[in-house]
């Protein structure tokens, strides 16, 4: 019932305490740039305490794999949620679990804390990346994914998968302005309509853990809400995974934090929380609950149904037969073929906003062979920039030294004619686009990574000099430009001056799968998958909402013809 994080995780602690389960928070890994055998090796040691326990119980190990292996170096980073809604492909989603599973297993790893279902109804919510759509329709299309991390029902070949894990349960994405961990306003109805719906696709489907929002519904903390944990998704939709809660989850269910942890325990126990994410104060945690049931205060035919699920999920994964890391699946992380699909995944969440002044004279596609081109923004050369936040930090990272990929720069140079000369420069002045007569200008600008309440923003601008940026081009010579962000951003101020508009999202490693679609190898395909807004106070603005007057509709995308080689 206890999981740790890695950094107090050893060998001897896996073995006097009983650990249960450990993880590996958002960017702790084992050592910087770790291979995929220093990895085996950590999971391995752990394991191994585990075995030497009496009764030599497996240890689960858990990771955030919310983009494909985003923790881990080399990886193929995947494009988040919100661009994958976009592509409307619940059997692309499917391949990206599939794969995702393989270099999860590369590392050791079992189990992902994966997918995040949540309905974001609010931009200004910091983690409405890890969102597919504000359509509760869609996001339960794209559960397809759990199929592809764990296998269909029944699965044999557990060695390739991974135990998944729906999250966060329930209505994370419903927060009064996209305030994170903070309260959703909505009746029983408006709950289960809206916030509800992937859970029931999600178990459908055999999603073997859930995990639980640090949100509360109508004043009432997720984290010890009995009614839904144990009433509704244990007894009513039949659950019989086990229950897991968020990184001190039940520390703050009080406020401040941790202010009376006997409470939490049992608030969050007796709700039906089966595992518990402690990550660090594993004795008290064990200390606290041990008392709590001796004095019969938690009884033991909780803890009996907790560890119940918690075996049925360690066998069902295999580990009870193959609890130690198989390093054949070494070649697996990263590997050409995940980098190919992640192309792919990109090219088809590309939405096309507006391509030039009228349908008879188009922007898009562009072409390869023409004297000069001038490539700018701030997130044209900036690998970390197009990945955004859960990668290889949590946060996220600016640069290019992160991991290993293709910025979108260095994909339109691979793309374009080789006697078309490429000019980067990342915020140019006017007189220096004005003097230099380019064929054209691609500008790609966006938001800065983050990661749940650092990505909350009240005003959604660009970033400076985003905008400037966009300005000063844009008005001088014939511009497409590239949003890279995690939700729609403020875009109307710019619009007339724009000559193409494309949304990108956080396209991660694979930035060639931009240059595909630009140049018209393939067309665009995209859609909507979110309402972009004219100004932030409309917000929160929905389909289907009375106030419904956006800059772009739900559902909205322009479609292009690839252009066909002679």
């Amino acid at each position: 019932m206890v999981q740790i994080d890695r950094t107090v995780a050893s060998k001897e602690v896996m073995k006097k305490y009983l650990i249960g389960s450990v993880l590996s928070g958002g960017g702790s890994v084992p050592s910087k740039e770790a291979s995929p055998k220093v990895w085996i090796d950590m999971v391995n040691d752990f394991q191994k305490g585990s075995l030497s326990t009496r009764l030599g119980i497996p240890m689960i190990y858990g990771i955030d794999a919310v983009h494909g292996h985003n923790n881990v170096y080399k990886a193929t980073i995947f494009p988040h949620n919100v661009g994958l809604g976009a592509t409307r492909d619940p059997n692309l989603a499917k391949r990206i679990g599939a794969a995702t599973a393989l270099e999860v297993r590369a590392t050791g790893i079992s189990y992902v804390f994966a997918p995040c279902i949540a309905v974001c109804r609010d931009p200004r919510w910091g983690r409405c990346y890890e969102s597919y759509s504000e359509d509760p329709k869609i996001v339960q299309e794209m559960t397809e994914i759990i199929s592809g991390l764990q296998g269909e029902i029944p699965s044999n070949s557990r060695k390739e998968k991974v135990a998944a894990c729906a999250k966060h349960y329930v209505g994370d994405g419903g927060t009064t302005k996209g305030i994170n961990e903070n309260n959703t306003l909505a009746s029983r109805h408006g709950l289960l309509s809206i916030h509800m719906p992937g859970y029931y696709n999600s178990i459908i489907k055999g999603v073997s853990t859930v995990m639980i929002s640090y949100s509360s519904w109508n004043g009432k903390k997720m984290h010890e809400n009995r009614d839904l944990i144990t009433g509704f998704l244990k007894n009513t939709l039949r659950f019989r995974g086990f229950v897991i809660s968020d990184w001190q989850g039940i520390d703050r269910i009080t406020s401040p934090p941790h202010a009376n942890y006997t409470y939490s325990i049992i608030a969050g126990i007796t709700a039906g929380i089966d595992m518990i994410m402690v990550p660090y104060n594993y004795t008290e945690f064990i200390d606290g609950l041990t008392y709590l049931v001796k004095t019969n205060v938690i009884p033991i035919s909780r803890i009996d149904d907790a560890v119940k699920r918690i075996l049925r999920v360690k066998f069902i994964m295999g580990l009870f037969e193959n609890p130690l890391a198989d390093s054949s699946f070494v070649n697996e992380l990263g590997k050409k073929e995940h980098r190919e699909l992640a192309r792919e995944a990109v090219r088809k969440s590309l939405v096309l906003l507006k391509n030039g002044e009228s349908a008879d004279k188009p922007i898009l596609p562009l072409p390869k062979k023409v004297p000069k081109i001038l490539v700018a923004g701030s997130h044209a050369n900036n690998l970390g920039f197009q990945c955004g936040g859960w990668t290889i930090e949590w946060q996220g990272l600016g640069g290019n030294n992160l991991t290993s990929g293709t910025t979108i720069l260095s994909a339109i140079k691979d793309t374009v004619d080789p006697k078309t000369k490429v000019v980067f420069k990342e915020n140019p002045d006017i007189e220096f686009v004005k003097s230099n007569k380019f064929s054209y200008a691609i500008v790609v600008v966006g938001e800065h990574p983050y990661a749940e309440t650092f990505g909350d923003s009240l005003n959604l601008t660009i970033p400076d000099p985003g905008s400037s940026t966009i300005t000063n081009v844009c008005g001088v010579v014939k511009c497409v430009v590239i949003v890279i962000s995690g939700r729609p951003v403020v875009l109307q101020p710019y619009i007339s001056s724009i000559d193409a508009l494309v949304a990108a999202w956080l396209p991660g490693t694979e930035g060639k799968g931009i240059s595909d679609v630009l140049f018209g190898d393939y067309g665009f395909s995209g859609k909507l998958s979110r309402t972009w807004f004219k100004t932030v106070d409309q917000l929160p603005m929905n389909v289907g909402d009375a106030h419904y007057d956006p800059l772009f509709p739900f559902g909205f995308g322009l479609t292009t013809d690839p252009i066909k080689a002679n």
